[in-house]
């Protein structure tokens, strides 16, 4: 004789990010068995919140302030098309990183590139010496510069395009204290008041190639403690750039770039990014070292200039040996 059973749909429900997930478990109980578990699926469902509440509460953790009912519309509809777009990249799970919302979430693209990038890659770089390596028997296979004390805490360069200065000062700080021993915090702002009677114009963008000419034609940079960080243009302090902190006698080009190209670099979480950089590049940031993923996969540990509060606390993982995407 057949047992006797019936199908019950338990249904569980828990907080994440701001929304309702419903965690669907169906079993089949028989009466003289115990139970037995046959699936599970999880359905999200709409957030608790109107799109409207979800974008109060970013403005609200950002401090974000605008300039009246209309602005705030269009930055509403900004914002919405922007979860929209990284909810739909990370339920589809094919990619090796994720996305999240964060405090560029109101920006399309091409605002943001505006406002935070501006290394000039069209511009052509002058011509350096071949970089080689001076007794060099053995490659380790990790590096991360921060466990040799070598790499400042993030900054953050705000709505000023000058990543340029940004990249080539975490460069300087890096090699000064792994020949000296001390780390010291150097000014950008020195770089962006300074820095402008070549291709380098402060906000409006530059090459880190310039930024290291300046420095060495300069002998040195002075210590951002003494010459702080504005965000904004400004007059050059000639009293505080004759002060040197640090000082390089050259630089060379290597045989890596670590300059990026818009898309899902705006919204970058956590994971080893494989997306597109292509040839079109405006960003500027430093390599501080390479790992390789439990996947496999060959990555460099950047040091970006946006903050803590982007990618993995202001840092992201660069797939390493591909071509151009």
């Amino acid at each position: 004789m057949a047992r006797s059973c019936f199908v019950a749909i338990d249904a569980y429900v828990c907080k994440a990010n701001e929304s309702t997930t419903v965690l669907l478990f169906t079993r089949a109980v028989q009466k003289e068995n115990p139970t037995i578990l046959l699936s599970c699926t999880a359905t999200r469902l709409l957030p608790e919140t109107s799109s409207q509440d979800s974008h109060e509460q970013w403005m609200a953790q950002y401090g974000r302030i605008y300039k009246g009912a209309y602005e705030k519309e269009q930055r509403s509809k900004i914002f919405q098309e922007n979860v929209k777009y990284i909810d739909s990249f990370n339920n589809a799970m094919n990619k090796g990183y994720k996305l999240a919302v964060n405090e560029f979430a109101d920006l399309t693209n091409e605002e943001f590139r505006t406002t935070r990038n501006r290394y000039m890659a069209h511009e052509c770089s002058p011509s350096t010496s071949a970089f080689w390596y001076k007794n060099v028997t053995a490659v380790p296979s990790s590096i991360d510069s921060r466990t040799k004390g070598a790499v400042t805490p993030i900054k953050d360069q705000g709505q000023c395009g000058c990543c340029w200065a940004f990249s080539a000062v975490a460069a300087m700080e890096g090699i000064t204290q792994l020949k000296t021993g001390k780390l010291i915090s150097l000014s950008e702002q020195e770089l962006v008041d300074c820095d402008t009677t070549g291709i380098d114009q402060g906000c409006e963008g530059g090459l880190m190639d310039n930024a290291f000419d300046f420095i060495v034609s300069n002998k040195g940079l002075n210590a951002e403690s003494n010459y702080l960080y504005k965000g904004t243009d400004g007059t050059c302090n000639s009293n505080e750039e004759s002060n040197h902190s640090a000082t390089i006698t050259g630089h060379e080009d290597v045989p890596a770039i670590e300059s990026m190209h818009r898309s899902d670099f705006q919204f970058y979480s956590s994971g080893a990014f494989t997306g597109e950089c292509g040839t079109e590049l405006d960003h500027g940031v430093t390599a501080i070292g390479y790992r390789t993923s439990d996947h496999g996969t060959k990555y460099w540990l950047v040091k970006n200039s946006w903050g803590t509060s982007w990618g993995q606390e202001g840092y992201i993982m660069m797939e390493r040996d591909v071509q151009a995407k």
